[in-house]
């Protein structure tokens, strides 16, 4: 009865447990089913040029324009308490993704399918090459792309692609760009949905799951990667949402009080 009264609601959690559950199942349906997406697609091809730039939004630097583009959209759809959450709950949940991200990639030490496939090829050595510091790792992926264009492979990079291998030569688990945009997308479509607003949430559900496909089919991560990030992304959006919601007066009557505190403070220094 419980469940059926919030689905009658007009709470925002279960169109937000809805998208998560599409986002989950997906890189699930791959991982059962064993099905790998790369290398199926042609990385040198209109469609891999722009998996590029979709994943680019949530690569450093470009990962920060993105919050504040969300940010920027959000401002002008919520109240200004509602606003001031959605930004305490984003800081929250993006410092927690880093972290979590910075300590479980050297935990699992999980190689990166390119690599694998690499290897595959006799171009590299993916026990060796881990084993390196990151600089090293780069001057070691660049010499291999090197090698790979006069390798007898289908395989052909393009410039902005070869780039990014270069570039991403950490461990694969887990995606920290998938956690990344489910953890946005979690979060920022709470306000939003419950502001009435469902466009935005929409576009950013669309986005999260293009996110997973573009890590995938670039090889930079595998099913179980973006699973196991969209789960972690999910539950550290509610766990965001929750404790910011237990810190912070959220709603009209929260913000009349913030609001009264700083009247009464800038009172006092008049005096």
């Amino acid at each position: 009865m419980k469940l059926l009264s919030l689905l009658k609601s007009r709470s925002p959690l279960p169109p937000m447990v809805i998208g998560w559950a599409i986002l989950t199942i997906i890189p699930a349906l791959l991982l059962i089913s064993g099905t790998k997406l790369f290398p199926l697609l042609s990385l040198n091809s209109l469609s891999a040029e722009a998996l590029f730039w979709l994943t680019s939004s949530g690569t450093a630097p470009y990962g920060v324009a993105t919050v504040l583009l969300i940010l920027l959209l959000s401002y002008h759809r919520l109240s200004r308490a509602q606003f001031i959450s959605l930004f305490l709950t984003i800081s929250l949940g993006m410092f927690t993704t880093l972290g979590l991200n910075h300590y479980l990639k050297p935990f699992f030490s999980e190689a990166r399918p390119n690599a694998v496939w690499l290897e595959q090829q006799y171009l590299l050595n993916t026990t060796n090459f881990y084993d390196h510091t990151k600089s090293e790792r780069k001057a070691q992926m660049s010499a291999t792309l090197e090698r790979l264009e006069h390798a007898e492979t289908e395989l052909v990079l393009s410039p902005r692609i070869k780039q990014h291998w270069k570039s991403e030569v950490g461990f694969a688990f887990p995606s920290g760009h998938t956690l990344f945009a489910i953890t946005l997308t979690m979060i920022t479509s709470y306000y939003l949905l419950l502001a009435g607003n469902s466009v935005l949430p929409t576009i950013l559900l669309i986005w999260s799951i293009t996110m997973g496909f573009s890590r995938m089919l670039l090889g930079m991560h595998w099913a179980q990667d973006v699973l196991a990030s969209t789960l972690l992304g999910g539950t550290i959006g509610l766990f965001s949402l929750f404790l910011t919601h237990k810190t912070f007066p959220f709603g009209h009557r929260g913000y009349i009080y913030l609001s009264g505190k700083l009247r009464g403070r800038r009172g006092a220094l008049k005096y």
